[in-house]
């Protein structure tokens, strides 16, 4: 084994060895904790949010595995034609019957920032962020006015959580079980890793009006 080789591998024990400690003090702390764990699965919340390594879910939010039913991607966009954010979201809502969906955003996030300033990326990520880029557009005279560019790739943050909110209201999976089941509500919120507190931006009470155009008929 290279010298590299070893150096990898030690930085992959190091992740083994971070689940033995947290298992140990789990179990010190609740026996019953992963035997509960195995008999079921029914989380309250689907989390929609992005993939950045600093914004964990469970951990922001102080909650327990099994508690959030989580999808993640770049930029936590919610793409109408996405199957894997469209098996998800089915699959939460219809299955394990969530009571709210939040997309949660971060100030900071490299993926509206690179769409936000026309950063040059590679031809896969640019296809993804075009929808931002249409967050952009569509934004374009109050995104003008903000002269400061931190501050204007932040409003861009905002305003991405609550298109991904109306996005998930024009979802037929969305339409169905507002009809059928009475929920889920959908929640927009930010996430700020400068400080570690959430934002709430967005609430959509179940039942909550759709435009025509994509209204479930």
């Amino acid at each position: 084994m290279t010298r590299v080789q070893c150096g990898f591998m030690g930085l992959y024990e190091r992740l083994l060895q971070g689940n033995s400690e947290w298992r140990s003090r789990k179990l010190v702390a609740d026996p019953e904790f992963f035997s509960r764990l195995v008999s079921q699965q029914s989380p309250t919340y689907l989390w929609i949010g992005c993939s950045d390594s600093r914004v964990p879910a469970n951990e922001i939010t102080g909650t327990d595995p099994g508690e959030i039913f989580v999808h993640r991607n770049i930029a936590n966009l919610v793409v109408t034609n996405d199957l894997n954010l469209l098996s998800v979201l089915n699959y939460a809502v219809s299955i394990l019957k969530v009571k709210h969906v939040i997309v949660c955003g971060h100030y900071g996030c490299g993926g509206v920032r690179a769409a936000a300033l026309r950063d040059p990326v590679d031809p896969i990520l640019s296809m993804w962020l075009k929808n931002i880029r249409d967050v952009v557009h569509e934004n374009s005279l109050e995104l003008d006015r903000i002269s400061d560019e931190e501050q204007r790739v932040n409003r861009v943050v905002e305003l991405n959580v609550a298109s991904q909110v109306q996005n998930l209201m024009r979802t037929d999976i969305i339409q169905d079980a507002w009809r059928n089941q009475g929920g889920p509500d959908l929640h927009g919120w930010v996430y700020s890793i400068a400080d570690g507190i959430l934002h709430p931006l967005v609430e959509v009470p179940a039942g909550s009006h759709v435009d025509d155009a994509y209204l479930r008929k």
